[in-house]
């Protein structure tokens, strides 16, 4: 059975989209297979992956609204292993049609629930808010990976982010766990980095993972270029850190299915 890992952080700018497409890829390349669900009205990681909005069919917003089935809406890609159910700006739609819908915070979890043991791993690109459909993300998820971005704000949206991961615990998700902390856009040098890494060791000091991503040219270019970083630049130090990312998650999956 695949795991289905949601990469939220309702603070914008800190790396979520970059982390989905790229640890996908990495996944990828080491022979997983990986589906990316893109749920983000903006439509970055289905940008960043080369396809068209245009030529889509169907997306995460006619999955959510039930006008399509899950499987309808899986869109291939040119990169090994990595299969995406894109989203456009109509995905915004959503949260408001779900507010009448019986059991709305787990419409995304029956709908996926017959992919999971197709892929190895699903990863949800989850927008920067916590409305609905950010919750039906964490409601179908094994597990929440955090980018945080060094920097004091956002030491804030993850104190929130975790209050709402109790919630949802309470709720519609027992069994949530924190994938992990991920430091992004790292620059060592800076005192800032230091004082958050230091502050964020202090309450979820297990929890954060080892691979530090650093601040990259080429981590910002490959967007643009339709590109994870590992098909971009394979030598940079953006696509090592993904690397040893994708061998760290691969790793804590092994010890949770032991």
């Amino acid at each position: 059975m695949g795991r289905v890992i949601a990469v939220s952080n309702q603070k914008g700018g800190v790396g979520k989209t970059t982390t989905v497409v790229n640890l996908a890829a990495a996944l990828g390349l080491r022979g997983k297979k990986v589906l990316i669900i893109d749920l983000d009205p903006q439509g970055n990681t289905t940008t960043s992956l080369g396809i068209s909005k245009k030529s889509i069919r169907y997306t995460s917003y006619e999955m959510l609204v039930d006008e399509c089935k899950a499987y309808e809406a899986i869109v291939s890609t040119p990169f090994r292993g990595i299969s995406v159910i894109p989203a456009t700006k109509n995905l915004a739609g959503a949260a408001v049609e779900l507010i009448g819908e019986e059991k709305r915070a787990l419409f995304l979890k029956r709908q996926i629930e017959h992919l999971v043991d197709e892929f190895d791993y699903i990863l949800i690109d989850c927008a920067p808010s916590l409305d609905i459909i950010t919750v039906n993300a964490l409601s179908a998820a094994n597990s929440a990976l955090i980018p945080i971005q060094c920097e004091f704000l956002s030491l804030e949206g993850l104190t929130e982010l975790v209050d709402t991961i109790s919630r949802i615990r309470k709720t519609t998700n027992p069994a949530l766990k924190i994938e992990g902390i991920l430091y992004t856009m790292y620059v060592g040098r800076y005192k800032l980095t230091e004082q958050v890494v230091e502050e964020v060791g202090k309450y979820f000091k297990n929890q954060v993972f080892d691979t530090v991503i650093p601040r990259s040219v080429a981590l910002s270019e490959a967007p643009s270029f339709g590109m994870p970083i590992s098909y971009y630049d394979k030598k940079s130090k953006g696509a090592k850190a993904y690397e040893d990312l994708a061998k760290e998650i691969i790793k804590r999956s092994k010890k949770v299915e032991n």
